[in-house]
């Protein structure tokens, strides 16, 4: 897809523009996000992981536990730096003022309004290390576990460290998202920390993104995406996560609290109850994405 003008210079999307997101189910815009911003981000992160995980931050522990997460066996890079969930929760760490303040910057709005075509709201934000020797993230879909209704989620993914192939960039499967949900079934653990997999329909391929820091992908909730493993020796590959709503969604996962407007106040999505299309698998898969 052709990169597109910074945030900062636009006040909206281009018709084009929006039929390509709802096309293909993913924008990249470059340099969103400055050098100074991306290493605030990058420092501030790896301060607060500098020990290693960090009680009720880190998936894998306290009440974050790994159901649909493969288990870390001592030599995985991943048991040290495993992803940080909700960070703009913890308040009382240097990450949580950031985090809400990136999850809320009004750069994003104007592409999450135009995929929404309607207002958006805030419900998570992630951060993931993937260390050199890390394993990725097979394929799936993000709202079989956000469980948004009527509509879908979408993500807004902050590249923090130039992200290919090589470290284990995203790769995207375009035109996936004007599908139905797809019930996933298991995944490698050799190749994936997650445990889920989903199988691309007839006739899709993988693409692999190219992104630069700063660069941010939005992309539509029913996208099938994912990555590879890091086979760099040295790179990580850093990004910051958030994922939104519409707000005038009728139902979302009970993981998700606290739906939060761009002018900072929350509101009530009722939560979504049962196993979703996906039955009792969907219900077990209580790990947040």
């Amino acid at each position: 897809m052709n990169a597109t003008k910074p945030l900062a210079q636009k006040a909206s999307l281009s018709a084009y523009q929006v039929a390509q997101f709802r096309r293909d189910g993913f924008l990249p815009v470059r340099q969103v996000f400055s050098p100074h911003e991306i290493a605030e981000i990058r420092d501030t992160f790896m301060d607060v992981a500098r020990n290693g995980p960090v009680e009720g931050l880190s998936e894998g522990t306290g009440n974050l536990n790994r159901g649909g997460t493969a288990q870390y066996a001592p030599s995985d890079p991943l048991s040290f730096y495993p992803r940080m969930m909700h960070p703009h929760r913890h308040h009382e760490l240097p990450i949580g003022p950031l985090s809400t303040r990136y999850m809320l910057d009004p750069r994003f709005y104007p592409y999450l309004h135009a995929g929404f075509a309607e207002e958006p709201v805030a419900v998570q934000s992630m951060f993931y290390f993937k260390p050199p020797g890390a394993r990725g993230q097979a394929a799936h879909q993000d709202n079989f576990y956000l469980r948004v209704k009527p509509k879908t989620c979408m993500a807004a993914w902050i590249a923090v460290d130039d992200a290919d192939p090589e470290n284990g960039g995203m790769f995207v499967v375009p035109g996936s998202n004007r599908g139905d949900i797809i019930c996933p079934g298991k995944a490698d653990s050799a190749r994936s920390f997650t445990t889920e997999f989903v199988d691309l329909p007839a006739g899709m391929k993988e693409v692999p993104t190219h992104l630069k820091a700063g660069d941010v992908l939005f992309f539509n909730g029913s996208l099938i995406h994912g990555s590879q493993p890091n086979t760099s020796k040295t790179r990580f590959r850093r990004a910051l996560i958030f994922h939104y709503v519409p707000r005038a969604s009728v139902e979302l996962s009970p993981w998700y609290q606290h739906p939060t407007r761009f002018d900072g106040t929350e509101v009530e999505i009722p939560k979504a109850i049962g196993g979703g299309p996906c039955g009792v698998l969907q219900e077990a898969a209580t790990s947040p994405h």
